[in-house]
């Protein structure tokens, strides 16, 4: 029961997608605890096998989470909402980004201007 697969074939790469980032994390979490053991007075034996016993036991952990019905659904349903998305076309965003960027920097000029009329009224009145 543990090595079945949930509903395989149905949300596929949101499953892959997680599994691979949470695997991502807790091997880069299970090789600072490496590091930090092999920095101490800790024998060579305990500071390998302690991080790769957890790291076997979360990547465990994670497939059997990834393929519990609840969890399983939920991502299903998710990669399926993903695909009703109208994504925009590159020119679209490449306006809007466009658009972003020369507000802020108006944003930014008008507040600089602002902030350096007070400093000079500022100055005056207490200088």
């Amino acid at each position: 029961m543990f090595t079945q697969i949930y509903k395989p074939g149905q949300g596929k790469y949101t499953r892959l997608g997680s599994g691979f980032t949470v695997g991502v994390v807790v091997a880069a979490g299970c090789y600072q605890l490496y590091k930090m053991l092999t920095g101490s007075d800790v024998s060579l034996w305990i500071s390998t096998m302690v991080p790769a016993v957890i790291l076997v036991g979360l990547l465990a952990g994670t497939y059997w989470l990834l393929n519990k019905p609840a969890v399983a659904d939920f991502l299903i349903a998710a990669e399926g909402e993903l695909k009703k998305v109208n994504w925009s076309s590159r020119k679209e965003i490449a306006v809007s980004t466009l658009v972003v960027i020369i507000v802020v920097i108006l944003m930014a000029a008008l507040l600089g201007t602002t902030d350096f009329v007070f400093q000079l009224v500022f100055q005056k009145l207490i200088g």
